[in-house]
């Protein structure tokens, strides 16, 4: 594919992501995405089979772009299990940030895939969460979680809380972010000794 081709299908795709994040997957249309391209609509089919092949593509460079961005993060981590989840938290902030509508295609839109995509989607999003399980599993293994903290439950608590950020988190200081969701879910939010005075 030429670099002119290359260029034409990633600002497609560009495009694509924020109209399914703004409109959903429903009232996307190719013509839609075709207009705001300055494309002729049949002209996407040289790229894309179908609009569920646009979003295929798009869940698979978010999944893409977040998990490189865990694996980057969890490289300079150390091998502490607490300095690893703080890790994966600022990394997973990092990704649904950056790399904007990718990301957030899969908290917004996933769920309104057709089946078929969403199926294969889902291989590569159990991966990414596995690697969360994981995480979470050597943490309990290490003590350094309460006795009782199930890790599949941990990891769709902090995962759930992480992605809701999208509807409510002005792009800023995401570190900063990301430090008061680690403090948060490894020390908590009440103290014990307050009001027992």
């Amino acid at each position: 594919m030429t670099a002119t081709l290359t260029d034409t299908r990633s600002r497609l795709l560009d495009i694509a992501a924020e109209q399914f994040l703004a409109r959903g997957y429903v009232e996307t249309t190719l013509r839609g995405i075709a207009a705001e391209a300055g494309v002729k609509a049949g002209s996407i089919y040289y790229h894309f089979d179908s609009k569920d092949s646009m979003l295929e593509a798009i869940l698979d460079e978010g999944i893409e772009r977040i998990a490189g961005s865990l694996e980057s993060g969890l490289d300079t981590a150390g091998d502490d299990p607490l300095d690893r989840l703080v890790a994966a938290i600022h990394a997973h902030l990092r990704a649904l940030f950056e790399h904007g509508a990718f990301t957030a295609c899969h908290v917004r839109v996933f769920h309104q895939a057709p089946a078929a995509v969403k199926e294969r989607a889902t291989v590569r999003r159990d991966a990414y969460e596995a690697t969360w399980t994981r995480l979470l599993t050597e943490a309990e293994a290490s003590r350094r979680l309460r006795s009782g903290v199930e890790p599949r439950i941990a990891r769709l608590y902090l995962l759930g809380a992480l992605n809701a950020t999208i509807e409510w988190f002005t792009p800023g200081d995401v570190d900063s972010l990301a430090e008061t969701f680690a403090d948060m879910f490894i020390n908590g939010t009440v103290d014990p000794t307050r009001g027992t005075e």
